[in-house]
């Protein structure tokens, strides 16, 4: 079965930082774009970030370039979002994805919740 678990989140403090983590099972890791999304409550989710395979990003929601860094580790099939500085408006349910490409992602899992307070 393909499986897509993220782990990593929880209540933070403004200016504090998390690393999320996405362990993957079930499909061919190494041949699919890896991505996070965001969703908050009565809103869609949102792409936020997303690394291709070797050589093809990673690409970033413009607001969040320089704070948040995707990363993938390919041996344990594992993608991460490292995010810094986070601010009350970071507030949200993150969501790991997996396609063949950055615009075709079709995996979804079903996320861990960050909380900024102030």
């Amino acid at each position: 079965d393909v499986q897509l678990v993220e782990s990593g989140g929880g209540l933070v403090q403004a200016g504090e930082a998390l690393r999320l983590s996405c362990v993957t099972s079930g499909f061919w890791f190494d041949d699919y774009a890896m991505a996070w999304f965001r969703q908050v409550p009565g809103r869609d989710r949102k792409q936020i970030a997303c690394i291709g395979v070797p050589g093809t990003g990673p690409f970033y929601a413009d607001s969040l370039e320089g704070r948040f860094t995707i990363s993938r580790d390919n041996a344990k099939k594992t993608a991460y979002l490292q995010m810094n500085n986070l601010n009350v408006d970071d507030t949200a349910n993150y969501i790991c994805s997996a396609g063949r490409t950055c615009r075709r992602l079709t995996l979804y899992g079903r996320g861990t919740q960050v909380t900024v307070s102030s």
